[in-house]
């Protein structure tokens, strides 16, 4: 306890809602990868550089718009779910606040606190609206009422980043450079940095991640590279 009557923190925590991480991962991986493979199926099928370049843009503008539009869908979608569920809550609050009040505490209860001091804290929670509101939509619904998840954010994320992730593979390309190898090689390079990026979120080793996320991409460009030459060549 500090001198001031405080309970000391000796230890932080990553952040695991993954607000901000989901949609900005996501959004890079997605990027790199299928701009990559398309890229690379492209490649395969024709040694066109301008209509290489053409694909690769489209696909970067293409898959920026629909990541957004994606999540920000799905993330309003959400956050209207959970408001709803909210007022919900609210309403019952304030129609039936000894039932609520005794909910919260057998909530409690079944978190291992004692029936007395469960009884005694969901009280004193209760006596505050507010309060009260807020610890049923931990309790029951799982949603904290300042953190809820928003949709302009999320949209904003996946536009950036799946751009940063899909302008990787075709940046030779723009540069002057019309091997694919110069592509994939740099490609490779991403995949793997961004895996291992990854794993500073995340549990798992930064090789174990870098590595996962090469091999997915580079078996998505593999298989479509082959489709564009069998295609290209018939």
């Amino acid at each position: 306890m500090s001198p001031g009557g405080r309970a000391e923190i000796h230890h932080e925590h990553r952040d695991v809602n993954g607000g901000w991480l989901r949609p900005s991962v996501f959004g890079a991986m997605d990027g790199l990868v299928s701009n990559f493979a398309l890229i690379a199926g492209v490649a395969g099928g024709t040694a066109s550089t301008r209509v290489i370049v053409l694909a690769g843009v489209a696909g970067l503008a293409a898959g920026a718009f629909s990541m957004a539009g994606g999540e920000y869908v799905s993330v309003a979608s959400q956050r209207e779910l959970a408001l709803a569920e909210i007022d919900v809550e609210r309403n019952e609050i304030e129609r039936h606040p000894e039932a609520e009040q005794e909910e919260l505490a057998k909530f409690y209860e079944g978190r291992g606190v004692d029936p007395v001091v469960a009884a005694e804290v969901a009280r004193q929670i209760s006596m505050d609206p507010v309060k009260a509101l807020e610890a049923h939509a931990s309790a029951e619904l799982g949603v904290t009422l300042e953190d809820l998840p928003s949709p302009r954010i999320a949209a904003l994320s996946s536009f950036l980043f799946f751009s940063v992730g899909a302008l990787l593979p075709l940046l030779p390309y723009l540069l002057g450079v019309t091997s694919l190898v110069t592509s994939a090689v740099l490609s490779c390079l991403a995949l793997f940095g961004a895996g291992a990026l990854v794993s500073r979120v995340t549990a798992r080793s930064w090789w174990y991640s870098g590595l996962r996320q090469l091999l997915v991409g580079v078996v998505a460009a593999g298989l479509t590279f082959t489709l564009g030459n069998l295609l290209g060549g018939s």
